[in-house]
C-alpha cells in the first residue's frame, strides 16, 4: 500500500517580515529663556482674536515707518504756520527708523523662534533688535506730541511695544531698546530742528 502522505506538496516558507529600525529620537527642544516666556505668556493671555486684529493693523500702519511719516505730511499740510517744523519732524522719524534698521543689520539677532511663541504676522526681515516699529512710534509720538501740546500720543507707545509681542516677532528688550532708540532720536531732533529752521530764514 502507497503512502499518500509523501505525495503532498510541501508548503513554502512565509515571506520574512522586515525589521523597521526604531524612530530617531526627536530633537530636544530648548528651554524657553526669560523673553521667551514673557512672550509666551502674554500671547497665552491677550492674543485673542480681536486683539490680534488689532495688532497687525497696527503692525501694518507702522511697516517702515509708513503711517506716522503719512501723519507727518499731513500735519505740514493741515498746520502751513509750523509746515517746516513737520517736515523736520518727519524727516527726524525716517531718521530714527533708518537708525533701527542700522543696528539691527549690525546686532543681527534673529526673531523669536520656539514652540511656545506663536508667530502672527509676517515680517519684511528676520532680524529682531531693535523693534523699528517701537523705535519710530515713540519717534513720533514724542515729536508730534510736542507740536500738537499734547501728551496723548505718548499713549500709544506702550501700545505699539505690546503689540509686537501679541504677533510674536520681538523679545521684550527688542521693543524697550526700540523705543530708548526712537526717544533719543526725538529729544535730540527737538533741539536742533528749531536751528534748522531758523538757520533757513537767515
Amino acid at each position: 500500500m502507497t503512502d499518500r502522505s509523501l505525495d503532498v506538496p510541501a508548503v513554502p516558507d512565509a515571506p520574512a517580515v522586515p525589521v523597521l529600525p526604531a524612530p530617531a529620537p526627536s530633537e530636544p527642544v530648548a528651554p524657553a529663556s526669560p523673553e521667551v516666556q514673557v512672550l509666551s505668556a502674554v500671547q497665552r493671555g491677550i492674543a485673542r482674536p480681536r486683539t490680534v486684529s488689532v495688532a497687525r493693523g497696527m503692525s501694518h500702519f507702522g511697516e517702515h515707518a509708513g503711517g506716522w511719516l503719512a501723519l507727518g505730511l499731513v500735519g505740514a499740510a493741515v498746520d502751513r504756520r509750523r509746515r517746516a517744523e513737520w517736515l523736520w519732524s518727519a524727516a527726524a522719524v525716517a531718521f530714527a527708523h533708518g537708525a533701527s534698521v542700522g543696528v539691527k543689520r549690525v546686532v543681527r539677532r534673529p526673531r523669536p523662534e520656539h514652540p511656545s511663541v506663536e508667530v502672527l504676522v509676517g515680517t519684511p526681515s528676520r532680524l529682531s533688535f531693535p523693534s523699528s516699529h517701537a523705535t519710530s512710534t515713540t519717534a513720533a509720538a514724542v515729536l508730534y506730541g510736542r507740536l500738537l501740546r499734547s501728551r496723548a500720543p505718548l499713549a500709544v507707545v506702550p501700545v505699539m511695544a505690546l503689540s509686537r509681542l501679541v504677533l510674536g516677532v520681538h523679545y521684550p528688550t527688542d521693543v524697550a531698546t526700540g523705543s530708548a532708540l526712537g526717544a533719543g532720536v526725538a529729544l535730540a531732533a527737538r533741539r536742533v530742528i528749531p536751528r534748522l529752521i531758523h538757520r533757513k530764514k537767515r
